[in-house]
């Protein structure tokens, strides 16, 4: 009877490798079914990673695993259901208990049943984002730190403490390297308020989202029943997009692997871009010296790209040092090399895209087959104006449309004052933005006020205010006097003036984004520099405000539309024809990233990503002339990525110009390696 029964195992196993045999490729399937023990999978750009974790859990429940043994952590609840929907397509089955989720998932699900060993009750609330930030402004409330109209408002201190937490860095440390800006008299406050923070936490038994993650290590840390429990449970553990941890995320798999030591980590070094949320690359190039007896694997099959798009970022990514060596090996036949393009200015950057997008269409594209990808927001401005004159709709992931966005409606505002006294739409908006004076405060100034003329409005005294809303109201005519002396059309000297004399400070003081957000006024103020009639700078920014946004639910799916994004948001999605545009020295990479090697490294790697994203047609596009507020128009140096390419591996097409080009000998060049 046993030989019976051993035989129908026998044959059981044998059937299951045959068919996984047939389904995956050599090297998912070794995956799937050798992956015992300490494991590393380095899962190259559209190289089926999903996939093959999908199998290797459908693999583990197949040989009789038992589904509460197995612990699946993603980085979103997407992907986790996702997953589990695909795992349950597979099996023909849904396992029930198989646990499946984000770690911040997992850690809630862990603490609600142990949280009471470490001095806070199971029914503990999970603040989101906005209860966090009302709680720091509460303690704020209670302090005089609330005088100072320029300390930074809770949702940068809960920034700086949150990206501490993750890095497992102290606050002075994050403050330093990431907030710098912020006046550093203000440290010992900032940290008194963590303090307080945490201590209000465990008064009211509420935690945050790092917390999930902070007291679970602190569980398995202080309470080692608690650790064995989990580590023997969970015989094997599976964790997707590595390369994306941070360090209190790698800890936590290094504590829950420590019986049976079943891990597989599924990421790509080569696609590692998220440090500014603190993930830590450390943490998958250092995998090999944490576990003994790690087994690498490689998926390095390609099915997304062309072979020459794929040997143009099998040479990109070369360059990088601190990586495991690997080449995307292609399984697609031969297309066309990817195409570099110099164009004069960004003005003929949008040009040529847009033209080139109508001819694609012509070509049988649709627009949906189309993205334009790019480093920050602010490089798609042109572009987003020249596809609303070419009546092109398109959609921005990632972020509203340029002009669209908060800060720089701001800056708008104030130039609508400037051509229009009597908007008083925009008057209310930049009212509401100074110290002291809210919705009725600024109803109250708007009445008051002489419109008729902006000098005249200028100078207003307007003396039958309430004392406190005068004082407001005069501390504002500061700023606007600096306007009213200059010419109106010197639109980028004004956008200067109300940058420098109110409108950095208080972006500094009221998001924990505030570099970005400076940068994008700095680059419309670029572009204002072209404009001398301020009527038609405004006219030609309403032009954009004339499609939809970026939020595509509810839309009709057979719409067609064209797809801008940052390359950060572009991650994981994938189009037949793709243009990276703005690759410049001081744009792409990020000026401030060629400081250091590791940021220039991360900034390659993001070349990376954006060049595997195209599976037949890759655009590389620089202008050649770029204007700067401090030194005029430039001559723009062409990416050192791009340099630094194989020559062989790609084509150039030069554009025609109607206009005159500018030399290197005739304008500045920025040496970004120098000068910063």
């Amino acid at each position: 009877m046993s030989k019976k029964i051993y035989s129908l195992k026998a044959d059981f196993e044998k059937n299951i490798h045959l068919r996984y045999s047939q389904e995956l490729n050599q090297e998912q399937f070794a995956v799937v079914t050798e992956a015992n023990g300490p494991c590393l999978v380095l899962a190259g750009a559209g190289s089926g990673k999903t996939r093959t974790l999908v199998y290797r859990v459908a693999y583990l429940l197949e040989n009789k695993v038992p589904a509460d043994q197995i612990l699946l952590m993603t980085f979103t609840n997407k992907a986790a259901k996702e997953m589990l929907w695909r795992v349950e397509s597979l099996l023909g089955f849904k396992p029930k208990h198989l646990w499946g989720g984000t770690f911040h998932h997992i850690g809630n699900l862990v603490l609600r049943k142990y949280i009471k060993k470490i001095g806070f009750a199971n029914n503990y609330s999970i603040l989101d984002e906005e209860d966090a930030r009302d709680l720091i402004t509460a303690i704020i409330g209670k302090t005089n730190y609330k005088k100072n109209k320029y300390f930074p408002k809770a949702s940068v201190i809960k920034n700086i403490i949150s990206f501490a937490n993750n890095s497992q860095k102290n606050i002075t440390q994050v403050f330093t390297e990431k907030f710098s800006y912020l006046e550093t008299a203000i440290l010992p406050q900032i940290e008194e308020i963590a303090t307080l923070y945490k201590a209000r936490k465990k008064q009211h038994n509420v935690l945050d989202y790092d917390d999930l993650l902070l007291l679970w290590i602190q569980l398995l840390e202080e309470h080692e029943d608690v650790k064995k429990t989990l580590s023997h449970k969970f015989s094997y553990i599976l964790v997707d997009e590595y390369q994306d941890t941070n360090r209190l995320q790698a800890k936590i798999i290094e504590l829950l692997s420590a019986h049976h030591q079943n891990i597989l980590v599924v990421g790509d070094d080569a696609q590692s871009i998220y440090s500014f949320r603190a993930a830590d690359i450390a943490n998958i190039l250092s995998f090999p010296k944490k576990f003994a007896d790690v087994k690498i694997f490689k998926l390095e099959t390609n099915y997304r790209s062309s072979p020459e798009i794929l040997t143009l970022a099998n040479n990109s990514i070369s360059h990088n040092k601190a990586q495991f060596p690997k080449a995307l090996k292609p399984i697609r036949q031969s297309g066309q090399k990817p195409i570099i393009i110099p164009v004069q200015n960004n003005e003929q950057q949008a040009q040529f895209i847009s033209q080139r997008i109508l001819e694609l269409t012509e070509e049988g594209y649709s627009l949906r087959d189309i993205a334009i990808l790019f480093r920050a927001d602010y490089q798609a401005l042109e572009l987003e104006l020249e596809l609303n004159k070419k009546s092109i709709p398109y959609i921005k992931r990632g972020g509203i449309k340029f002009f669209e966005q908060a800060h720089l409606k701001d800056i708008v505002s104030f130039l609508k004052i400037i051509s229009n006294p009597n908007d008083d739409i925009a008057w209310t908006r930049i009212l509401n933005l100074q110290t002291g004076i809210g919705r009725v405060g600024a109803q109250k100034i708007i009445s008051s006020l002489p419109k008729n003329n902006f000098t005249v409005a200028t100078h207003a005294q307007l003396t039958d205010l309430p004392k406190q809303l005068q004082t407001s109201w005069e501390n504002f005519r500061k700023t606007l006097i600096h306007l009213e002396k200059t010419s109106p059309t010197d639109l980028s000297g004004l956008i200067q003036i109300i940058l420098k004399n109110f409108y950095e400070l208080y972006l500094q003081t009221n998001y924990d984004n505030a570099n970005k957000r400076i940068e994008d006024v700095e680059q419309l103020q670029n572009f204002a520099a072209r404009y001398s009639n301020l009527e038609n700078f405004l006219s030609d920014i309403s032009l954009s405000e004339n499609f939809r946004t970026d939020d595509t639910q509810g839309t009709d799916k057979n719409e067609d539309y064209l797809l801008l994004s940052t390359i950060h948001q572009a991650k994981g999605l994938e189009w037949p024809v793709v243009f990276i545009i703005h690759l410049i020295n001081g744009q792409f990479p990020h000026a401030k990233a060629m400081e250091k090697t590791e940021e220039v490294e991360e900034e390659r790697r993001l070349f990376y990503v954006a060049i595997t994203r195209a599976k037949d047609i890759l655009y590389l596009i620089y202008p050649r002339i770029l204007y700067n507020q401090q030194y005029g128009f430039i001559f723009g140096q062409i990416s050192d990525f791009v340099q630094e390419l194989d020559t062989s591996l790609y084509d150039t097409w030069e554009i025609e110009s109607n206009q005159d080009l500018f030399t290197a000998d005739d304008l500045p060049i920025i040496d970004y390696n120098k000068n910063l």
